[in-house]
């Protein structure tokens, strides 16, 4: 794990990924302070941390989309394989080595209220508060670019994949409130989700028959909540989408609210698309 974090870490500084990357954070990060706590002379710097976010719809596809997939297309992650390495350390070494990326220019970015508050009343608590928030934010959006990234050959797929990802999830509480709130619209729209999984499923392992069964246990247990839960599915799809949102529980931090049940669904999102990584390589490395 260690070799591969080290390999990582100075391909992003070897080049120029990391460097381009964490330029580009900063630039933003500095109009955004000036926009907002110099023009506007707001003191609130989890204002500049809520704006940035939406920057994350660019640089995670940039920063991701090679991580796994340059190595397939150039053949490279044969090298990986014969490793005596377990696929779980290949992940988590290039997934630490992205983390290491993106923590350089936040910690950067965190001193910005440190400067504000020489001259002015900056709430520090809240703009650290708000900094943790984007730090796990940026963090969960990383490993799901990539485990997109570990799907694909292509680096163009695996950013272009990775934006339309990022941009759902970042509209997703707005699209939640076009859904229909009846019961019966929450159990088709469950109905089409579990055929997605079942889909991804089959994808993943290519057994037609488990993908079969894992899609009827999970739509039986859905008409049997419908029957048993009657009215209580009226709105639950839209309410169950929109709790989806990383986006959404970052801005739980940035209204005062320090969630730890947001740091717990961050960890979730980490700790599940690592695993679905783990699993991608895994099956790359027995099919070859």
């Amino acid at each position: 794990m260690k070799a591969v974090f080290r390999h990582e870490l100075s391909s992003y500084f070897t080049g120029m990924t990391g460097y381009v990357f964490g330029a580009f954070l900063l630039l933003f990060a500095g109009i955004y302070t000036m926009a907002v706590n110099l023009n506007a002379g707001l003191s609130n710097f989890e204002y500049v941390l809520s704006n940035l976010s939406f920057i994350f719809l660019i640089i995670v596809p940039i920063l991701t989309m090679r991580v796994i997939a340059e190595e397939r297309r150039q053949r490279t992650d044969q090298l990986l394989y014969s490793l005596p390495l377990s696929m779980t350390g290949v992940a988590l070494g290039k997934y630490a080595a992205l983390l290491v990326v993106f923590l350089v220019p936040t910690g950067i970015i965190c001193l910005y209220p440190l400067v504000l508050s020489a001259f002015g009343s900056v709430y520090l608590p809240l703009a650290f508060g708000t900094a943790v928030g984007f730090f796990f934010l940026g963090a969960a959006l990383l490993a799901i670019g990539m485990f997109l990234s570990s799907i694909t050959e292509s680096q163009g797929v695996a950013a272009g994949l990775c934006f339309v990802v990022m941009l759902v999830n970042y509209f997703i509480s707005d699209l939640a409130s076009y859904f229909s709130a009846s019961a019966m619209a929450s159990f088709w729209a469950f109905t089409v989700l579990i055929l997605l999984v079942g889909g991804i499923f089959r994808l993943m392992t290519r057994n037609n028959g488990v993908s079969l069964v894992l899609v009827g246990i999970l739509e039986g247990l859905l008409i049997l909540g419908s029957v048993l839960g009657g009215e209580d599915f009226a709105g639950l799809f839209p309410s169950m989408v929109e709790g989806l949102s990383l986006f959404e529980r970052f801005y739980q931090f940035v209204d005062g609210v320090f969630d730890l049940t947001s740091l717990v669904y961050f960890l979730t999102v980490i700790g599940v698309f690592l695993f679905l990584t783990v699993q991608s390589l895994e099956k790359r490395r027995w099919s070859e």
